[in-house]
């Protein structure tokens, strides 16, 4: 019996040591103390990433390896998994992750570490990872190399197709985009007669061709389209002739949109100028068009400023006048120049240029810009109304046009380069903010420096070829060797892009497309210039509104 209680109590102590050895031990929570990509720091999102990126996450602990795949999701934007590799590092605290197979280029991932991974004591994760990255876009040549002229060839020749090729089967008119069916654009379709004219001087097709399209589409204009004071609307149906209205409140005249038809159709009765017979039909037809349009009406009983809309129904409702500075100045150089219904200068003095309040003269990135908003605005501005007329040496009481063109588009290219808003894919060969369509929510907009949505519009730099034609060239070379997979279509470049969502509009739009074709004819040759302000009336218009230039002698 002396033997029972050591024994016993021996049995005690063994028991209590085995039991204090497997007890387990507290968790230990963990969190990210650092996350890399290729060696960047990488949070929420990162621009550029590599296509074979290693992507390491530094912890507080050690990980629980058995957790990690549970934890981890690595996916194309598109939801698209991606298989990759698990390295760990530095007695476990790092986690290396990279995938199996090299990435897509320009494409979006997710990387994401959810509260499923856990320390090796068990612990919870407390640091979320949510995070995307962009892959870096396909640096290579998407199309052989070709001169610098043949590649301006290629661009006028399939950019000229929209209006050609796509242009409305019964009236010969542009449709106001590629997917509009019977909705044709009045203004757009200036710009394509335009762009027709230098297609044929081009000979991309024959002058008979160009000739007969263009009657064609006089002729729908005087035989079945409605016309108030002789003005036309915004958007017609292509087949009947009828208006299509544009809003609820704007179903009857567009004077700015005539105005963009009156500009390609006098270009055009100044280029298909013989005794032949068509040719003067066409000149015929054309005069009774421009002759027809009541401006003084569109002073809304007489004021000196126009009105861009007028309604049968709803008369001025829209009240919108017409003043400077924006791509409008065409409206009051015609308006000058008719030969019928000509309107005074007080008009133009007052309201276009607001008596001088459309003059801005602060500098912008070096560049003085005379007229308009901060920074310039969208660059159509200096686009539509200069597909005929000429700004060089082109001045009037309130600005010099060609310092006034050249530094808009400069302050544009300026702003793009230094990237303020931190787009990704801005640069000196990335640039251009005009109106155009964009990713949802905002869709069509006019973009710009105070609008700027990370939206690039290729007719904002290729048509600034006249005015910054280094800048310009290097950037089609850009869209169309480096981007030209995702933005070289059927008719010629679509309409906009965003990199760093990144996203490709399907969409040309005719006052996109029209603008490219005739800018870049006005860079080589001069020719839409030298039509359009060869017109006797138009000569007389603008000398009676106080401008001078050399052609106007």
């Amino acid at each position: 019996m002396k033997f029972v209680l050591p024994f016993a109590l021996l049995i005690l102590i063994v028991g209590c040591k085995k039991k204090s050895d497997t007890t387990t031990p507290t968790p230990k929570l963990i969190a990210v103390t650092d996350i890399t990509i290729d060696n960047q720091s990488f949070y929420s999102t990162m621009y550029g990433a590599g296509l074979q990126p290693v992507i390491k996450i530094r912890f507080t602990q050690p990980v629980n390896k058995t957790t990690v795949t549970g934890a981890v999701k690595f996916a194309s934007a598109a939801g698209t998994d991606v298989a990759f590799a698990t390295t760990f590092l530095n007695g476990d605290s790092v986690l290396q992750i990279q995938g199996n197979a090299a990435l897509l280029p320009l494409t979006k991932y997710i990387f994401q570490i959810s509260n499923a991974l856990k320390s090796a004591s068990n612990g919870s994760l407390t640091t979320l990872v949510d995070n995307t990255f962009l892959t870096v876009m396909d640096s290579t040549d998407k199309f052989p190399t070709i001169s610098d002229n043949l590649l301006l060839d290629k661009v006028q020749q399939q950019t000229f197709k929209y209006f050609w090729d796509f242009g409305h089967p019964t009236s010969g008119m542009a449709r106001e985009r590629n997917t509009s069916g019977e909705t044709v654009t009045t203004g757009g379709t200036g710009f394509g007669i335009m762009a027709t004219v230098a297609a044929v001087d081009r000979g991309f097709i024959t002058r008979a061709e160009g000739r007969d399209r263009i009657l064609k589409i006089t002729n729908f204009l005087i035989n079945s389209c409605t016309r108030y004071h002789g003005v036309f609307a915004h958007w017609i149906y292509g087949t009947s002739g009828q208006t299509q209205p544009f809003s609820t409140n704007d179903n009857g005249a567009d004077l700015v949109e005539t105005s963009f038809l009156l500009e390609g159709l006098i270009t055009a009765r100044q280029y298909f100028n013989t005794a032949d017979a068509t040719e003067t039909e066409l000149r015929t037809k054309i005069n009774s068009i421009w002759d027809a349009v009541e401006w003084n009406w569109f002073r809304q009983g007489g004021q000196n400023v126009l009105y861009w809309h007028w309604s049968p129904d709803k008369g001025w409702i829209m009240n919108h006048q017409i003043k400077g500075w924006n791509e409008a100045l065409i409206v009051y150089v015609l308006a000058s120049s008719s030969r019928t219904d000509s309107i005074p200068k007080l008009v133009y003095d007052n309201g276009w240029a607001s008596n001088g309040g459309m003059a801005n003269n602060n500098t912008y990135y070096g560049y003085k810009l005379p007229l308009g908003s901060t920074l310039g605005g969208p660059l159509f501005f200096e686009h539509y109304s200069f597909l005929g007329i000429n700004p060089n040496g082109l001045s009037d009481t309130y600005a010099n046009y060609q310092t006034q063109v050249t530094n808009h588009t400069l302050i544009n290219y300026e702003y793009c380069k230094a990237n303020p808003s931190a787009y990704y894919g801005y640069s000196d060969l990335c640039w251009g903010l005009t109106a155009s369509d964009g990713p949802s929510p905002t869709y069509y907009q006019a973009h710009s420096p105070t609008n700027d949505k990370g939206v690039i519009t290729p007719t904002a730099a290729l048509s600034s070829f006249p005015y910054a034609p280094a800048e310009s060239m290097k950037t089609l070379k850009f869209f169309y060797y480096k981007l030209g997979d995702k933005l070289w279509g059927s008719y010629g470049f679509y309409d906009s892009f965003k990199l760093s969502d990144p996203w490709f509009a399907s969409s040309t739009l005719a006052i996109d497309q029209g603008p490219i074709v005739v800018m870049i004819e006005n860079y080589r040759s001069g020719l839409l210039w030298n039509l359009f302000t060869s017109a006797p009336e138009i000569k007389n218009g603008m000398k009676r509104l106080g401008f001078t230039a050399p052609y106007l002698q």
